[in-house]
């Protein structure tokens, strides 16, 4: 777990980096998908989004890549594309979050070329174009897993490897088509990912060695990170696999409830946990789905309560936000610039209400608002109200192909597109 910033050091570098340790926000988001992994924070010290003035911190060069920000210990986090020994190949990237600074870096992987992607261009929508995995801190440690499948941990402070795995090579790993996009998954002493083959899909690592502590299932990999939830009383991790949903214990990987889902081409957007309900989707003419878990002493099941099989309720790569029971998040199948962001029933799929010209970009809940950056690095503040769709702000923030979370962490927020990585300051 996690110890804010000023817990670790008495609030002596929240006062040198000139942050506030007065804030409603988180101070940290130091994984994917936030502190409490539904990409949901407090909403930051606003008193009037319409009057609020973005102000730019600092701008850093993010060459070629789709991992989004993890920003802990006065540190972000991103993985680039970038050069070692004559060869391109992915790295991760250490900045100050006072001044975008690059701090340290250190090389991950060779990739030669994307499989499906190649070298696309900064404006074009082909894959291709570095990693997609996003960096986790876990305490004084940071890891990775590289589009290879190769799982990293490096000292946070100065990034001295401290334990990898070749999980192809170690764990008999089987590829997909654009290579690995999901992040780690750490609980407790775990971390968890998909990737291994035949009777070993499903890997839990010892975070302090690298070692394999559980494994087991066929599932193939899909780009979707698992997510981890209390769901009717019990922790669990929840996998979107080829196979379809599997939640396992943390601790041990032993399997709690199944339920088949078709694939095709890709999954890329994690499941959404609320109450007892799990939501999932994809594209490629899958569409969405929700089920309701159930238990009856060690026994659970999962039940269909609707099913959308339709690129309308597709969530691309953009995983949504739920608020009362409703989605809201960027619905639509390669709509590049023009997709919606939508608000959608989770107990019953209805859209309540949906805008266009967003495209596949990612949201953010901070408090009662959405908080949406579009494919073209349009920042859009709405209310979450399944109502109606209320627009509070629209700013233009980033050039270059935006396709990453963005973070809310000490009040600020982090983006990045395929060239560039913003500090943002709401006044």
């Amino acid at each position: 777990m996690n110890c804010p910033l000023h817990c670790l050091l008495g609030g002596s570098l929240l006062a040198a980096a000139g942050l506030s340790a007065q804030t409603s926000a988180p101070v940290e988001w130091g994984k994917f998908r936030g502190p409490n992994n539904d990409g949901s924070v407090p909403a930051p010290q606003v008193s009037n989004w319409k009057g609020a003035r973005v102000k730019t911190l600092w701008k850093a060069e993010t060459p070629k890549g789709f991992s989004s920000f993890a920003v802990a210990g006065g540190k972000a986090f991103t993985l680039v594309t970038g050069e070692y020994d004559g060869n391109s190949g992915e790295m991760i990237v250490c900045l100050d979050v006072r001044t975008g600074k690059e701090l340290w870096s250190k090389p991950l992987s060779i990739i030669g070329k994307y499989d499906g992607g190649g070298d696309a261009g900064t404006n074009d929508n082909k894959g291709g174009d570095g990693p997609r995995s996003t960096p986790v801190v876990d305490g004084d440690k940071v890891y990775v897993i590289d589009s290879s499948l190769g799982v990293h941990c490096f000292s946070a402070a100065g990034g001295d490897l401290v334990w990898n795995r070749d999980v192809l090579k170690e764990n008999a790993g089987v590829q997909i088509r654009w290579q690995n996009a999901a992040s780690p998954v750490i609980e407790g002493n775990v971390l968890m990912m998909c990737g291994g083959g035949e009777g070993q899909a499903l890997l839990g690592l010892d975070k302090t060695s690298g070692k394999v502590l559980w494994k087991g299932e066929d599932d193939k990999m899909t780009h979707a990170t698992p997510v981890v939830a209390d769901l009717l009383g019990t922790r669990q991790c929840i996998f979107f696999t080829q196979t379809g949903l599997v939640s396992v214990l943390p601790e041990s990987g032993k399997v709690l409830w199944r339920q088949p889902y078709r694939f095709n081409i890709s999954t890329a957007a994690s499941p959404v946990v609320f109450e007892d309900i799990v939501y999932c989707s994809a594209g490629y003419g899958v569409g969405a789905g929700a089920y309701q878990i159930s238990k009856s002493g060690s026994s659970w099941k999962s039940k269909e309560i609707w099913r959308k099989e339709n690129d309308d309720f597709a969530n691309h790569w953009s995983t949504p936000v739920v608020k009362d029971g409703h989605l809201y998040g960027m619905f639509s199948f390669k709509k590049y610039g023009e997709g919606p962001l939508a608000c959608v029933d989770i107990r019953t799929g209805d859209m309540k209400w949906s805008t266009p010209g967003f495209g596949p970009g990612q949201v953010i809940l901070a408090g009662d608002s959405i908080i949406a950056l579009s494919d073209k690095g349009e920042l859009v503040v709405v209310e979450a109200n399944p109502r109606k769709y209320t627009e509070l702000k629209r700013e233009e923030v980033l050039e270059g192909k935006v396709w990453s979370y963005p973070v809310l962490a000490y009040n600020r927020l982090f983006a990045r597109s395929t060239t560039e990585g913003v500090c943002l300051e709401f006044q």
